[in-house]
Parts: C-alpha cells; structure tokens; sequence
C-alpha cells in the first residue's frame, strides 16, 4: 500500500476532525466523536511509536517520543479535541515543512527544470528533429532564436548573444561568433546559428551540472543530528515540568495541559529548513553546494588551500615566447604543440591552441592521445610520439633547463624539440578575496601548484599567501593536507583540474572552479562555483556562517517559547485544547525564522 504524502496526510486528519465535529455538535453523538477521535489517536500514536523505533536503531536521537506522550495523555485524561488538534498540527507542520522546502529550493531545482530536450540537426539540406541523448559529437545543429543549447559544442555558422546565467550567475548575455565555444543549457538570443557538437549529452556542462544538482538534495547534515541531540534534554525536562506540575496541583490531567504545548517540531523542522534556504540562497549567487553538512563544515574553516593556474590567476595565459631547440621552426612547434594539447582542458592547452589558431595555424591530425594526469599529454602524429608537458615528463635530458615562467615542453620520439613560455595574470579579485578570508575567521592561507617554484611564490607574494607549496603531484597535495594539525581543520581546497580531483576529496572541503574546470574537479567537489569568480569562495563562505546561524537560531528560539509556554501550562492556565493550538504557532515560527536563511543582507 502506497504510503500517504504530508499533504494527504493532512487531509485526511482534517475530514476525520470535521466529521467528529459533525457527530458532536450537529448529530449530538459525542460518544461516537470520542471514540472516533480516539481511534484515530491511537493508530497516529503507534504509527509514530513504530518510526521512533526505527530511528532509534539507526543510531539517532528521535524527537517523537514528546508527540506520542502527548497525543497519549490527552486521550487518557479524556482531552480528546486536544488529542485531535495535536494530530493536526503535527501533520499540518509535515505539510509545512514540505512546503518550505520546495519553496527554499526553487533556484536549486531550475536547472533540472529546464534541462534541454530536442536538437535540430542538420542532416544533409534537411533539418530533424532528434532527443537531445541522440547527438553525436560533430553533428551539426541549429539553435534558432529562444532555444536552448542542447549540447557543448561550437559555431560553425553564425553569431548571436548567449544567455547563460543559469551556468555561470553572469547576468549579461555574452556575445559568440565562430568558433567560440556554446555550454549546453545556455540560452540563444535573437539570431540563428549553427553548432558543431563537441560532447554528447551525457557529458555536456549541463548534464554534469544536474548530476551536482540531483547530490545537492537535502540530507541531514552533522548540525541537524545536534538538533536531535537536543531531543534528548529537552524531552526530560518536558516529562519533568508535567510530573511536578501534577504532583503539585494533585491533578493527573496537568500532564496532558504541559505535554501538549512541549512541540518537538523546532528540532525537526528547523534545522533542515534553514540547510536547503542556505543552499537555495548559494545557487542565486552561482554556487552549487552538494549537502547541507558542506555548509557546516564551511563556517568553521580554519584553513583554505589554493591551486595556482585557473584558480588564482584568471587561467586567461598569454604564449609568452616560443623557444624552438636545434633544426625545429618556431611556427613547427607551435602547430605540434597546439596539436596535441586539444585533447586537453587545462589552461594552458587552452591558450596555445586559440594562439595557434588565432595565427591561421591548422591542427595535424592525432591518434592514440592521453592526458597524464599533474605531467601532461601524449599523442601519436604522424606515427612518432609527441609529449607536451612538465620537462621531467618530456625529456630526461639534464642540460635542458627549467623556464623561470611557465612553460611546457616538447618532444617527439625522446628528441626534445623546445618549449613554450606563457605569462600568466593574477586574478583581479584574488588579493581582496584573501583579506576577506581573514576576516571570516581563516587562520592560515595556503598554495599548492604544481607550477614551478619561483613562479609560485611570486604568484603567493602578489596575492598574499605565506604558505607556498609548488611542483607538487596529486599525491604531495593530499600529503600537504593530511599534514595539517588538528588545530588548523576543517580545511578547505580550492581548484580546476583533474589534477586537483584527489586532493579536493581529501579536504573536508572541495570546491571547484567550475566555469571552466575539468568534469572531474566539479564531480570530485562537495561545493562547484559555477562564475569564474575567486570572490564567490568568500561568499561562500558567508553563506555558510548566515545558514548555521539562522538554523541554531530557530532551533533555540523554537524551544525556548516550548519551555515558557510549559511553565504557563504547569500552573493550569492553558488548557490542553488551545496549548494544543499554540503548536502550530511554534511550528510556523521557528520556519518562518529558518527561511531567513534564504535571503541575502549584504549590498
């Protein structure tokens, strides 16, 4: 049988409470109403002691237990309109809380809303129309005026502006012309244009931005097992104003008057609601949080760790010089180079191939090609093996000296060829970005590059960053992480490459530049800015401090009006009917206060 949802639930509480009204005051069947009424009580109660059980034994505190006292109580003591209202209320703060839920997660759940689902593709002179899972890479599509991109890709044909503020949280559309790069789910202005596919859908940005989203559901996060925690003291201190007050008065019934009023709702409700409001609230601002514990986990960073290129330079490298070695031309081994570095997403394959490009260069053809991950990239070209990347990866040659900029090198068959120099720009945001850390509660700032030395400590002195690892593997990364003291956790990693996969999984945690980094950073991340902003890691964690916040406040304030309105009950002055009443109160209260997580105070 099909379990009712909050909703229905409801509902049927409500039929059943109007029909025991009926049997009372208009058929004059009072005994039927109460029984009726104490029927529905008690399957309510043992439905809800059954669930208790079973959160008991999955090693957490449940709050459900103050709920059945007091459902159980009213009936005994013959409160049996009291009993119905908790009823109510109680599956009435359910329905709330879904309610507030869907409602706090609108912004997060847009994207799976409006996820593409139709291509027009050219087939020969004719234009079909095929599901977005059918296209294949090169396939060629048009995007009319409105639509969506239904997969990565670039123009071919054409040129319009691009709305893609459900990626990257940039407002203003963004002009492209031939050959630039289209994100799937972007959206296309006012004039047609022809794509080229260059993934199919399953692994265009889109689809790997809504396998992040479908992660971001809300699960209980440390804070909200605190909550619970609370369940524990403050049930006892609810049976025991009840006992007192009853012993006291020398009347049975003030249990049911104290017991009804001593809501567990605050500590059910609360807590998660304020977690998907901050979640909510991060994906307007461009950033997409995987759990509510990422936020917890954040608003107590100790440390923060960056990689250098992409991440705290704008990843927008300039070729510097092209530095040929014996008979090779500088034109030859740009084009080699450019060639091979398609196959990769790093920044730096990205600048030499649009330069090669930019002058008139074409691509060689490549075969058997392989990025190895924190060295660099292999391919076949001609039959020869051409390898572009860190020096120790290219050549073994000891005479060949390392660049003081960055550079990759190049070789083929073993016989090295050159490198190329590329410069490299500081992000404009990086150094007010570092000062903002600080001021949020960051003691210690840390680099780890896998850039040379001279470079990184060159990038750290500009930006701020004492801490200055470089010509680090995915492995020293993790190694440099784990060395942390006890004191400086929980740390937080900043990155954009594969290479930085590993160790944004080692810190507690991850968070991905994700306007142009590598599928496996993004997927690897408990945390994806979608803007190539550094700044929204600040606002990040922000984010986070305002939503543990705004969660402990409405947990607290949800109990402390439980307890003052207890110790009314105590003296006789509220009867169960209406204590039962003021349930609701309490329930709306203490959401209405979680939502505030929601919202932004900052200009």
């Amino acid at each position: 049988m099909r379990k009712l949802s909050h909703k229905q639930s409801l509902m049927v509480i409500i039929a059943i409470a109007l029909l025991a009204v009926i049997l009372q005051f208009v058929l004059g069947q009072a005994w039927l109403a109460q029984i009726l009424v104490s029927l529905v009580g008690a399957v309510m109660a043992m439905t809800m002691f059954i669930e208790m059980i079973g959160t008991l034994r999955s090693g957490k505190y449940g709050v459900d237990l103050l709920a059945i006292l007091a459902v159980v109580s009213s009936l005994l003591f013959s409160e049996y309109w009291a009993a119905m209202v908790i009823l109510v209320m109680l599956t009435g703060g359910d329905a709330l809380e879904d309610y507030a839920s869907k409602k706090a997660n609108t912004e997060l759940k847009a994207l799976l809303d409006n996820s593409p689902q139709v291509a027009h593709r050219l087939h020969g002179e004719k234009l079909e129309d095929i599901a977005v899972n059918q296209v294949q890479v090169d396939d060629k599509l048009v995007i009319k005026p409105g639509e969506l991109v239904p997969v990565d890709g670039f123009i071919v044909e054409g040129s319009s502006n691009f709305d893609e503020s459900s990626l990257t949280g940039e407002s203003q559309p963004v002009n492209k012309d031939f050959n630039d790069e289209l994100m799937s789910g972007s959206v296309n202005g006012d004039a047609v244009v022809t794509m080229q596919a260059s993934q199919v859908a399953a692994n265009s940005k889109y689809q790997q931005l809504i396998k992040l989203v479908k992660k971001a559901e809300a699960t209980p996060a440390r804070f909200v097992r605190m909550a619970d925690r609370y369940a524990v003291p403050f049930t006892i201190v609810a049976i025991a104003i009840a006992v007192v007050a009853a012993v006291i008065s020398k009347s049975p019934s003030r249990i049911a008057q104290v017991l009804v009023v001593a809501s567990p709702c605050p500590l059910i409700l609360a807590a998660p609601v304020a977690m998907v409001s901050g979640m909510s609230r991060a994906s307007r601002n461009g950033i997409v949080v995987k759990t509510g514990d990422v936020l917890e986990k954040l608003s107590t960073a100790k440390t923060v760790a960056f990689d250098k290129t992409g991440t705290l330079t704008n990843g927008h490298l300039m070729v510097a010089e092209i530095l040929p070695h014996q008979e090779v031309s500088q034109t030859e081994l740009l084009q080699i180079a450019a060639s091979v570095e398609t196959i990769s997403s790093h920044v730096l394959a990205r600048s030499l191939v649009t330069y090669a490009i930019d002058k008139g260069l074409e691509m060689l053809s490549v075969s058997d090609a392989q990025e190895i991950t924190a060295n660099g990239v292999q391919a076949l070209i001609q039959g020869k093996l051409v390898k572009v990347g860190k020096r120790k990866f290219v050549t073994g040659d000891p005479l060949i000296q390392s660049q003081t900029h960055t550079a990759i090198y190049v070789s083929r068959d073993d016989q090295y060829l050159g490198c190329i120099t590329f410069t490299d720009y500081l992000r404009p945001e990086a150094s007010q970005t570092m000062v903002q850390l600080h001021h949020l509660g960051v003691k210690k700032l840390m680099m780890l590059s896998g850039d040379q030395v001279k470079t990184a400590q060159k990038i750290g002195q500009e930006v701020g960053i004492d801490d200055v690892q470089a010509e680090l593997l995915p492995e020293d990364k993790i190694a440099a992480l784990k060395a942390l003291t006890p004191e400086e956790k929980p740390v937080v990693m900043v990155g954009d490459g594969v290479n930085d996969a590993p160790s944004l999984v080692t810190a507690d945690v991850g968070i991905a530049m994700g306007a142009h980094g590598s599928s496996a950073a993004s997927e690897s991340a408990d945390l994806v800015i979608l803007k190539d902003d550094l700044a929204k890691v600040a606002k990040a964690v922000v984010i986070a401090k305002d939503t543990i916040r705004v969660a402990r406040q409405a947990v607290l304030i949800g109990i402390f009006i439980c307890t003052a309105l207890m110790l009314i009950a105590a003296f006789g002055i509220i009867p169960a009917f209406i204590g039962a009443m003021f349930q609701e109160v309490i329930d709306t209260v203490s959401i209405l206060w979680a939502l505030r997580a929601r919202y932004s105070n900052e200009k």
